[in-house]
């Protein structure tokens, strides 16, 4: 990931509900999530919540797939990943044992979370 692609994925999450929209996608992982539902569960309406995840889709934080009359989304976990290992690939300035505690924080979270 170059800093133009990680500006771009970070001003998509930039937005209150498209950051809970991502979480709920992440929580809903694999099984995913329909867009109805997803404004069901944010209390928004649905073309709006078609805008946000539009702007999530093309930041490749969120894919969509046509099950039925429905669109299912999925969190774009890959992206996160890229943009995570972005953020920390010069952790600490090289000193990779002052981000240990970061890395089993994560560690950590995801042996209780749901994790991929």
């Amino acid at each position: 990931m170059d800093e133009i692609k990680a500006v771009g994925v970070l001003a998509a999450l930039a937005q209150t509900t498209r950051l809970e929209t991502f979480r709920l996608l992440v929580r809903s992982e694999p099984e995913g999530m329909a867009a109805g539902e997803l404004a069901r569960q944010l209390a928004i309406p649905q073309n709006t919540m078609s805008a946000h995840l539009g702007i999530l889709t093309r930041a490749g934080l969120a894919r969509g797939q046509r099950r039925g009359r429905s669109i299912v989304y999925r969190a774009g976990l890959d992206e996160l990943r890229a943009l995570t290992l972005y953020l920390l690939r010069d952790c600490c300035g090289g000193r990779s044992e002052l981000c240990a505690p970061l890395i089993d924080e994560l560690t950590a979270t995801c042996s209780t979370e749901k994790c991929s």
